[in-house]
């Protein structure tokens, strides 16, 4: 496995299609956050982000490999491990990004409602909430199980927003406690919240890895 994920990280250093979704993170951050916020309520708007950017690059990384290169991988590795990798590589580097945005905008805001250390360990918290959320909506959207590029950019965007925003929702619940404590002071470390993406991601990145080893 471990060969299969240096292989999916070259290549989505090489194709750089990684630029888009980053890039227009960063805009969102830098945009939406003035120094001096209250360090929650930034953390809550920094870390929604991070759902349709992880979706977006686990879209990525399942579509940046030429067909031959695939199905030579796939009798190598197996559909299902090929698959995996490629999801892992997804996630492992939004969450790199996401802990990075959440030192950063911990390091800009107020902190007289709460301390930073508290507050940066409930924000890498639902960082890792939002991105599990935003992985198991990459999963469900594209190959194997929506194949049709339309419709699956359509599923992502609309999935994306109902994580955010639908009730039940691990990234939602996530985003709604650190939103709610800006003004109450009480860090939320959203550890139900955790447990659900965790447990929506394995059952997503499983049925799309299954997928793969039946459809190809």
């Amino acid at each position: 496995m471990s060969a299969l994920l240096r292989y999916q990280a070259a290549l989505l250093l090489r194709s750089q299609r990684w630029l888009a979704p980053f890039l227009l993170y960063a805009a969102f951050v830098g945009v939406g956050i003035q120094a001096g916020e209250p360090v929650l309520g930034a953390l809550g708007y920094a870390v929604a982000g991070l759902v349709p950017v992880a979706a977006w690059a686990v879209r990525i990384c399942l579509d940046q490999e030429p067909p031959a290169a695939r199905t030579v991988i796939a009798a190598a590795a197996g559909r299902a491990r090929a698959h995996l990798a490629a999801v892992l590589t997804a996630t492992g580097a939004v969450l790199l990004v996401g802990v990075t945005a959440v030192l950063a905008v911990t390091g800009m805001s107020d902190h007289r409602l709460a301390g930073p250390l508290p507050a940066a360990v409930a924000g890498v918290l639902g960082a890792t909430v939002c991105v599990l959320t935003g992985t198991a909506i990459g999963a469900l959207t594209t190959r194997p199980l929506i194949r049709a590029r339309g419709w699956s950019l359509t599923a992502l965007l609309l999935a994306s927003l109902l994580g955010l925003v639908a009730t039940g929702s691990p990234a939602a619940s996530a985003v709604s406690s650190l939103v709610a404590a800006s003004t109450s002071g009480a860090v939320p470390y959203p550890w139900p919240a955790l447990a659900g993406a965790v447990a929506l991601t394995a059952a997503a990145v499983t049925l799309a890895c299954r997928a793969t080893a039946w459809r190809g």
